[in-house]
């Protein structure tokens, strides 16, 4: 069942759109007041808002209306909102409408036409947003979904940066779901598990025989993106041959297959992913500062879980499944905890939890031996973790949250060593 909240100062039109969308399947939530309607939206989930534009007597500027909405909005951007105005407000609400709003119906309104406006727009919202779902409560991830909202409805390329296990692939796909090219491909490749020596056959495709082991002719990533997205993660990466040639398919949208002579056309968007500091690669000449300002039309960084906070128990929460019920001390291992392998970690870590949850409660002990580390350094914490798998860097690497080749780089940076323990 889909919630909808109604916010209005008017007791009487607050009991008729709890009678009109009750009979229709709706459940419905009801805010007089602009303070209970953002309780409401960061507390609850909810599809769709219906909001008048005045909440104080004797006001009719519209002004709280704008500042409800605007402030809906960095909440849950992609949350659909519908004005319902007096007429002297139209040039406001029509504001609103360009600002993002689902619609708006002066009063005194249709209720055919606000039910077929409400259908529309729980429908649309449905699908892409349960697919391409994105966990948050806090302000900082709030702030930055409405920034790629904007974004995404742009055609600039995108950096996005943040470390690894952070969810940088899923904003990559939020923002292809919110743009103009959603019903476009969205090609993902990851820079840091090809070869070198490939890296470019798989971007740019090669024809048969054009290296040892090209049997046949095959179409590259940029190919199969064409009209939509192509998602580089780990950008840093790319060698300097492949960027140079990275360069110009964003400039002139042209490149050839390995191989061939054949100039291709293509229109990509590309939003390129990193936890490198690109400008640190710059100075030490292995990343093109050309090629940089190509990618990073916009740059969007997110921040580690540890300094958002407010998403560990709605991400927990969310992992575990809506079933389960998440004890105090679990609570409190969670919010304890570091997280040096992002929001990866904390997915593996409730996964695993849920093994040894009893009767649907999720305690801390169910946590295993991470409990008995909540409190160690990161150092500490990945050298357990090491020695608990003997040193088997793909199982190790699993349960910390990490790539292989970002847990080799812990271990070198913490001069780590088997048997140190």
């Amino acid at each position: 069942m889909n919630t909808i909240l109604v916010v209005d100062d008017n007791p009487d039109i607050l009991d008729a759109l709890d009678l009109l969308l009750s009979i229709h399947n709706y459940k419905v939530l009801s805010a007089s007041s602009v303070k209970e309607a953002l309780l409401s939206v960061s507390r609850q989930k909810i599809d769709l808002v219906i909001q008048d534009m005045n909440f104080s007597e004797g006001t009719t500027s519209g002004e709280e209306g704008k500042q409800l909405f605007y402030e809906i909005k960095s909440l849950n951007p992609a949350l659909p909102i519908i004005v319902i105005t007096a007429w002297s407000q139209l040039e406001t609400a029509i504001t609103l409408i360009k600002s993002g709003a689902a619609d708006y119906l002066p009063k005194p309104w249709d209720d055919q036409k606000l039910l077929e406006i409400i259908a529309e727009h729980i429908a649309t919202k449905s699908q892409p947003d349960e697919h391409n779902a994105l966990i948050y409560q806090s302000k900082e991830m709030a702030e930055l979904i409405f920034t790629a909202t904007k974004v995404a409805a742009a055609q600039i390329n995108v950096l996005v940066t943040g470390p690894n296990g952070s969810g940088k692939e899923k904003l990559a796909d939020f923002i292809h779901q919110k743009s103009k090219r959603a019903n476009e491909p969205f090609v993902k490749v990851n820079m840091g598990a090809i070869p070198q020596d490939l890296m470019e056959a798989e971007l740019f495709g090669a024809e048969k025989g054009a290296f040892t082991g090209a049997n046949q002719a095959r179409a590259g990533r940029f190919e199969a993106a064409d009209g939509g997205t192509l998602f580089l993660d780990e950008i840093g990466n790319l060698s300097l041959s492949g960027q140079m040639k990275l360069l110009r398919v964003l400039q002139t949208g042209e490149f050839e297959r390995l191989g061939s002579n054949v100039t291709q056309k293509v229109d990509v968007r590309v939003i390129s992913a990193t936890n490198a500091n690109l400008l640190i690669d710059i100075k030490n000449g292995a990343f093109r500062e050309d090629l940089y300002y190509r990618l990073n039309g916009m740059e969007l960084s997110i921040l580690p879980l540890h300094k958002r906070k407010g998403d560990i128990l709605p991400l927990a929460q969310h992992f575990l499944g809506g079933d389960a019920v998440i004890t105090k001390d679990a609570e409190q291992f969670l919010l304890q905890h570091s997280w040096p392998g992002n929001v990866r970690e904390l997915e593996n870590t409730c996964k695993r939890a849920l093994i040894f949850a009893e009767d649907g409660r999720v305690t801390a002990s169910a946590f295993s031996g991470l409990s008995q580390s909540a409190s160690l350094s990161e150092k500490e914490h990945i050298s357990a973790v090491l020695e608990k798998h003997d040193w088997t860097i793909a199982h190790a690497a699993q349960e910390l949250g990490l790539s292989r080749q970002t847990l080799y780089r812990r271990i070198e940076k913490f001069k780590l060593f088997k048997g140190e323990q």
